[in-house]
């Protein structure tokens, strides 16, 4: 029951399946790759790649490596407190704040992120590579170099001034 519940607060998406082979003694072992992105649409998200001779158990397992990898994303108001960017082998992904009304100007993988992530006004623009996996962990890293108000303010030993109220 416990289970179940904890289960049912994390949303969960497939970014892509792809059949997959593996050259063996005996001749090519198939199998599947499923790459997921887990988020319970209140900050946090997490990406889990999962491999298995079946698309239902790959999924499983991405679903599972992506609880395991869970990052907390400060949110303000539905969008990030800061342009950012992120980059992860040859991909790179900029993310830019957006006004209230705008949605989620994005496409493919980084789209999926942000939404599970809880986004709701956000603009972002992905550059070099197109590979949905390194595309989602560019992603992944630009919004665990998000930093709260609070937070630079401590480092800097100043006291804040706020501008916006978090919600």
């Amino acid at each position: 029951m416990r289970r179940e519940q904890a289960d049912s607060e994390f949303n969960e998406k497939v970014v892509n399946i792809r059949r997959v082979t593996k050259v063996v003694k005996g001749g090519k072992k198939m199998g599947f790759r499923a790459v997921v992105v887990v988020g319970d649409l209140k900050g946090r998200v997490g990406l889990g790649v999962g491999k298995a001779a079946e698309v239902s158990a790959a999924i499983r397992k991405g679903v599972e490596a992506a609880k395991r990898g869970l990052c907390e994303v400060p949110l303000i108001s539905g969008t990030i407190p800061h342009d950012v960017n992120g980059k992860f082998s040859a991909s790179q992904v900029v993310l830019r704040p957006a006004p209230r009304g705008s949605g989620v100007i994005a496409g493919g993988s980084v789209r999926t992120v942000l939404e599970l992530c809880g986004m709701k006004n956000i603009v972002a623009k992905s550059l070099g590579s197109a590979n949905s996996i390194n595309v989602a962990r560019a992603t992944l890293n630009a919004l665990g170099a998000l930093k709260r108000l609070d937070q630079v303010t401590t480092e800097r030993g100043k006291e804040p001034k706020v501008h916006y109220v978090e919600t």
